[in-house]
């Protein structure tokens, strides 16, 4: 079994990749220094899942290592020769993106640049999975004609979601959505200019109950997190009506496997939950409320920069070209793994 290359292995779609490698048998080197500290303090920190990893799968290799650091990437590249590669490291806050410009950019564009760079020069037969967003669409999606529901919004025209042919010009993005398009357009055309297997995967709500969820990023986790432990939370604009498709970590990490068994050269695929999975603030209160948790928040009415109205994913690319890929995880066993992690989290404090 060749061996596989995983950056943000600490984080949730990097750690759920690394255990559905290791469980099938693959030799993982996982990239992972723990920017999340610097980027979120001490309650973003992905210490505790590296150390699980290292102690419970023989066939992880950890390495600490920045992406930004160009010649160490390289040498991995080099000494290894991966035969797959999942780069999921990244800033991962719109918000927080304002706050440090030189440092999301240089994670988010310049980081990919050095990791495309060294596969193509050492292992460019391997197939490459970009982690992007949909944050790369702005706030563009705002501009579909919407309906508004007594709980959420929804799109007037009765469209399932957003697909692939949705422009990336002309409309707002925040500094985290300009720097995840840049690296997006990299990987696509790295693929296209240099016949490299790269796939580009636009996500949107990522989850899952590793996930070090804070107020600046991981909606879904925190909200849950929030509820459990009596937090107060704060929803911004839109009436708390805004709508997002909730895809699973371990979702995820199959359909990147899918990817490596049947690639593509500079493809672009929109991923989520779709429409069965989508929830808007107001219902996921509901939704918690039902399952005992009552949520005690407040509202601002100013939204956040670039935020979407209503993110739905139109899966039809993603099942079309990949039929074997199904979801296995619905909106309602996402909730209650998070309720029950959450719920581990706060009896071991």
């Amino acid at each position: 079994m060749p061996k596989a290359l995983v950056t943000g292995s600490g984080g949730l779609v990097g750690s759920a990749c690394v255990e559905m490698l290791c469980g099938l048998g693959w030799d993982v080197i996982g990239l992972d220094n723990n920017m999340r500290t610097r980027f979120f303090g001490p309650d973003g920190t992905v210490a505790p899942v590296i150390e699980d990893l290292r102690a419970r799968l023989p066939r992880y290799h950890h390495h600490e290592v920045d992406i930004r650091d160009r010649a160490a990437i390289r040498d991995i590249f080099e000494r290894d020769r991966p035969g797959f590669i999942i780069h999921a490291a990244a800033q991962p806050s719109h918000d927080k993106a304002r706050d440090i410009p030189y440092e999301d950019f240089d994670v988010n564009a310049v980081g990919t640049l050095n990791l495309l760079v060294a596969a193509r020069d050492y292992c460019r037969e391997s197939p490459f999975c970009f982690t992007s967003t949909n944050k790369v669409y702005g706030d563009r999606p705002n501009g579909l004609p919407l309906v508004e529901r007594e709980k959420r919004y929804d799109y007037a025209d009765g469209r399932d979601g957003v697909d692939e042919d949705m422009s990336v010009d002309a409309c707002l993005h925040s500094l985290f959505g300009a720097s995840k398009l840049a690296a997006d357009v990299l990987a696509q055309e790295y693929g296209r200019y240099f016949d490299m297997p790269v796939g580009v995967f636009r996500g949107g709500c990522l989850t899952g109950p590793q996930h070090a969820a804070v107020p600046l990023h991981g909606y879904l986790a925190y909200i849950v997190s929030c509820a459990v432990n009596g937090v107060p939370y704060t929803v911004f604009g839109y009436g708390g009506k805004q709508v997002r498709d909730q895809l699973h970590c371990d979702d995820i990490a199959r359909l990147f496997l899918a990817f490596y068994e049947r690639p593509r050269n500079g493809e672009v695929y929109n991923m989520g939950g779709g429409r069965a999975n989508s929830v808007s603030i107001l219902e996921t209160v509901d939704m918690l409320a039902a399952m005992g948790h009552t949520l005690r928040w407040t509202y601002q009415e100013a939204n956040r920069i670039g935020d979407h109205i209503c993110y739905i994913s139109d899966l039809s690319k993603l099942q079309t070209h990949f039929p074997e890929w199904r979801l296995e995880f619905s909106l309602e066993r996402i909730v209650e793994q998070l309720l029950a992690a959450a719920r581990q989290r706060q009896g071991a404090r």
